[in-house]
């Protein structure tokens, strides 16, 4: 009966394992049916590198250039920002806090990455936004600073969680061996500590940056949804997923609109398809 229960058991994560790569696959497939239509209206390329993103006009100009460049400026805004204070918040939760802060901290990070994006995009709206136009003298604060702020607020839990694993999992003989020949606390964790955790750490970043470029609420609030081309990071800019939540009610279906939102949505599933493989890649990495 233990073997028969087993049996079931394997079979059971096993048909869970497949309809989920199945279920990615069918929404993959979607996005070409309705997405590759677009192709017969505008070549790929001027699809891709189009300037100019005016998708009622006549004749409609579908150029979406603007928004992956906003979409990577602010993401490289965010990556800036997050990436060395999450990576530092890690080191001193896995190698320097006291146990009871450790558990505070850890508890806290886990509540700040429960928090609905929406939230934080409201919140963005009122206490960020005019904070960065009187700082720096602006228009408006409704700009791709703003988002990057904003969302790598959205993405240090991410980076801190699977960082501070990474480290955490490092063998203890490691740190050992490193006392045992003179080395002082901070020589072990950025001569021995950090190179060993290295994938772990790599993988964090990886998926820190794939929830920014993912993020839609926030950044369609706090980022001005400026669809032209960004020339400072202190200007109003719209990215790939802002502009599909924000027109995909108002597109009409079967129409050039409708389809090149869908096809949006495929260099969207490529981009998160991609920092996700590579995530994975660097999380199994072996020296």
């Amino acid at each position: 009966m233990r073997k028969f229960k087993e049996f079931i058991i394997e079979k059971l994560i096993l048909i869970c394992g497949i309809a989920s790569i199945f279920f990615v696959a069918l929404i993959f497939l979607f996005l070409l049916k309705e997405g590759l239509a677009v192709f017969n209206i505008v070549s790929p390329f001027q699809f891709l590198f189009g300037k100019s993103w005016y998708p009622i006009s006549d004749p409609p100009q579908l150029g979406i250039l603007p928004l992956i460049l906003g979409s990577l400026l602010v993401t490289l805004g965010a990556a800036i920002i997050s990436i060395p204070i999450g990576v530092g918040c890690a080191i001193y939760i896995a190698e320097v806090a006291p146990l009871k802060i450790k558990e505070v901290l850890k508890a806290g990070i886990e509540l700040l990455a429960a928090i609905p994006s929406v939230v934080l995009g409201f919140i963005g709206m009122v206490t960020l936004v005019p904070l960065v136009k009187n700082i720096f003298h602006l228009p408006t604060g409704l700009t791709a600073l703003s988002g990057s702020i904003m969302l790598a607020f959205m993405a240090m839990p991410t980076i801190v969680s699977i960082a501070e694993d990474a480290l955490y999992s490092v063998p203890k003989n490691y740190k050992e061996g490193a006392f045992a020949l003179g080395a002082t606390h901070w020589q072990t964790i950025y001569r021995v500590m950090l190179p060993a955790a290295s994938s772990g750490i790599l993988a964090a970043v990886m998926l820190g940056i794939g929830r920014v470029i993912g993020e839609t609420m926030a950044v369609m609030m706090i980022t001005g949804n400026a669809a032209v081309l960004p020339q400072s990071i202190f200007v109003p800019v719209r990215t790939l997923t802002a502009t599909i939540a924000a027109e995909m009610g108002e597109a009409v279906v079967g129409g050039e609109h409708y389809f090149a939102l869908f096809a949006i949505g495929i260099v969207l599933f490529i981009i998160s398809f991609a920092i996700n493989v590579t995530a994975d890649f660097f999380l199994h990495k072996r020296q």
